[in-house]
């Protein structure tokens, strides 16, 4: 079974109708304030909405149901761990950003230890958002491309290209208010997914709790103290609190969100409540992998399932009509489409621009600049994706651990500047490079699952940074 003309009517419309919207915000792109940080004039309350709908992905939408379909609801650990580093964020970053004029966060490493920290940090940024965010187009078109039998280069190339053009025409101020409407748009899919099931479903509710209770697809706590297993209590609150440190609290991505609020106040009131809406949110991604499950005990799977995520995908097309597949296609559009161009851009002017290529630039010349290069990482975004399709399985999953495997040393770097005071420039860029070796070894000669990345780097970076201290005390 296939898509009918009204459920790629629904998707075609849904996709001029986000670039559009976008794209109108060009008018009010002055400068390169208004192009960065829309001059600091964001609410607490679309703060919060722009935080859920960036770090939502495709993975999220079809990947979390899987983990329930197949197995329970331990994921939830990590969560938990989600809402307890928003609050350390808030705490020890965000005070810091608020205190001056800054565009990036890696400025911040700039003032408290000078080029050499602050390019690293800068440069693993653009490098591993690049990679991580192609995947995650590549993944968000390998979807598409499975319902509505499109090649997926084509869903890649139309998906890349609205993407571009909105971020590119209107700053930081569409991706933040296009997320505010997107972050609607897929929980909105979501719900009409639950409501669609829960009417297939023989005994409704109630069987669904049978279901799940007899097989434990709800139980959500698992206290192993297993370092290769990704989802435990252990896990959960230790790496998920050093994973939101990092995603949340240096990567320029999720910090340009915060440095556009009004004040210091707004971006960490919506930091802190974004923690709670996405663990709700994962609850309902994860009811909805139960019902699947229960519904597909009573009937017939329509085809061979040849990995877990195809679950939704396979319900959408197969069982639901009149354009709500198209509805929930384009929900699927929404959740990956939060796009980290115009963060990628801020980093390279205020970075490297500025400071090794033209530091004299005036408005208009840093304005023309900024946009190509909004478009020059797409383009790269763009080719990564494209070539995404040409790696294996293990290659694939390798690529989405990225931003954890390289955050650590970053995030000690981070850690080093707001609580060390003693350490120097030295100690931290060798802590830094330390912390990308020991990460190496991690990734490519052990089974320790990737929750337990970025903790590892960050601690490898700060022990080494610690260390180098006490060698050379009296050294520059």
């Amino acid at each position: 079974m296939s898509l009918s003309a009204v459920d790629y009517l629904v998707i075609g419309a849904y996709l001029v109708a986000i670039t559009a919207f976008g794209s109108w915000f060009a008018r009010y792109q002055k400068t390169t304030r208004d192009y960065f940080l829309t001059d600091r004039s964001v609410p607490w309350w679309a703060i919060c909405f722009t935080i859920v709908a960036t770090e939502t992905s495709t993975l999220t939408f079809i990947g979390i149901p899987a983990q329930a379909y197949t197995g329970n609801m331990t994921f939830l650990q990590l969560a938990l761990g989600y809402i307890i580093g928003r609050i350390l964020v808030s705490v020890l970053f965000i005070p810091a950003y608020f205190r001056g004029d800054l565009f990036t966060s890696y400025e911040l490493l700039q003032r408290r230890f000078g080029t050499r920290v602050k390019t690293l940090s800068a440069v693993i940024f653009l490098i591993t958002r690049s990679l991580a965010d192609g995947i995650r187009l590549f993944t968000t078109a390998l979807v598409i491309a499975i319902v509505t039998q499109v090649p997926v280069t084509s869903v890649v190339i139309v998906l890349g290209a609205a993407m571009i053009v909105y971020t590119m025409r209107g700053g930081v101020s569409a991706v933040i208010w296009t997320d505010v409407v997107q972050m609607f748009v897929y929980i909105a899919g979501a719900v009409a997914v639950a409501i669609a099931l829960l009417a297939r479903i023989d005994g409704g509710w109630a069987e669904v709790i049978r279901a799940g209770s007899e097989t434990g697809r709800f139980v959500f706590l698992d206290t192993a103290l297993d370092f290769t297993k990704a989802y435990t209590i252990w896990a959960g609150l230790l790496g998920g609190v050093a994973l939101t440190l990092s995603t949340h609290g240096t990567d320029q991505y999720l910090v340009q969100r915060l440095l556009s609020a009004k004040t210091q106040k707004d971006a960490s009131l919506g930091l802190v409540l974004s923690g709670f809406i996405v663990f709700a949110q994962f609850i309902l991604f994860l009811l909805i992998g139960v019902m699947l499950y229960t519904h597909y005990q009573q009937v017939a799977l329509p085809q061979e399932l040849a990995r877990p995520d195809q679950i939704l995908p396979i319900f959408v097309v197969n069982e639901l009509q009149n354009g709500l597949a198209g509805f929930i296609v384009a929900a699927i559009v929404a959740a990956a489409l939060s796009p980290s161009l115009n963060a990628m851009a801020a980093t390279t002017i205020s970075d490297f621009y500025l400071p090794y290529v033209n530091p004299a630039a005036d408005q208009a010349t840093q304005m023309r600049v900024s946009k190509q290069a909004t478009v020059a990482w797409g383009v790269v975004q763009l080719a990564v994706a494209i070539g995404a399709q040409f790696m294996n399985r293990s290659v694939l999953d390798a690529g989405l651990a990225v931003l954890s495997f390289a955050s650590g040393s970053v995030l000690g770097a981070f850690l080093l500047g707001t609580l060390a005071p003693s350490i120097r420039e030295r100690d931290t860029f060798a802590g830094m490079i330390a912390g990308l070796v020991v990460m190496t070894v991690v990734w490519w000669a052990t089974p320790i699952a990737f929750t337990w990345y970025v903790l590892i780097g960050a601690v490898s970076t700060c022990l080494v940074a610690f260390v180098s201290r006490q060698l050379a005390p009296g050294a520059a």
